[in-house]
């Protein structure tokens, strides 16, 4: 979601803790990814207020921190703004990756893991998902990434680009749980999903990424995610669960 970005957080040199209560460490193994709910709503970096939301029916996925790989270092930034919860809703904690000129060395890509292994620590966190708009020339480090990340994170997703679920399909050997294919913001992409509604590899058939701002008839998938350009509301959810027949 490279769109959504605002480098001059960077410039913060304050830690914002954020309230919500990512606190106990797992003791009991992650469920299945099919014990998540249908629909999971992105809450990404602004104050949100999810009270309202029926975990049997949503869960939600919030960006928890993003990583950014500049040179060699690897610069890491929580989230800053608050999340309001549901009791009982299953969470999917985001990290957003972004680059800058990155050496892509054996150090990037430990710190990097570290950075990304550690969220799925929290019980109350059902999975770790990925959101990397990762080049060509990024790819085998994204690709070694998710190895190293595979035995220490239980469940593992990350976004795709259509162009990766159709024809490119670079995707179907890595060791991930799920990939999500964003039916937005897709720029030349979204002739892939005009021309191959259906995508393949299997990873990319389970679940789908809309917004309610560019209403598409996604495919027949088990998970649809829900974006916002705005703030979520009681009216704007139950909107998009009727636009998008959910």
């Amino acid at each position: 979601m490279r769109f959504l970005t605002n480098k001059k957080l960077w410039l913060l040199a304050i830690v914002v803790l954020v309230p919500i209560s990512i606190v106990a460490l797992r003791t009991t193994p992650a469920k299945p990814l099919a014990d998540l709910p249908p629909v999971i709503v992105w809450a990404w970096e602004r104050p949100e207020k999810l009270n309202f939301i029926n975990p049997d029916r949503v869960g939600v996925a919030f960006l928890a921190k993003t990583v950014r790989l500049e040179g060699d270092r690897v610069l890491s930034k929580p989230r800053l703004q608050p999340l309001e919860l549901a009791p009982g809703i299953k969470l999917i904690a985001v990290v957003r990756i972004e680059s800058d000129h990155p050496t892509l060395s054996q150090t990037q890509l430990h710190e990097t893991a570290d950075q990304i292994a550690r969220l799925s620590r929290f019980s109350n966190v059902s999975m770790v998902q990925i959101d990397f708009d990762a080049t060509v020339s990024e790819r085998n480090f994204y690709r070694a990434l998710l190895k190293e990340l595979r035995p220490r994170v239980p469940l593992l997703s990350i976004t795709a680009l259509a162009s990766w679920c159709a024809g490119d399909n670079w995707l179907s050997d890595l060791p991930i749980d799920e990939a999500v294919p964003m039916l937005f913001r897709m720029g030349i992409d979204e002739k892939h999903f005009q021309s191959t509604p259906r995508f393949e590899p299997s990873i990319c058939a389970s679940s789908v990424g809309v917004s309610t701002d560019e209403p598409v008839t996604p495919p027949n998938v088990n998970r649809l995610y829900l974006f916002s350009p705005n703030p979520w509301t009681q009216n704007s959810l139950n909107s998009a669960l009727e636009t998008f027949q959910r």
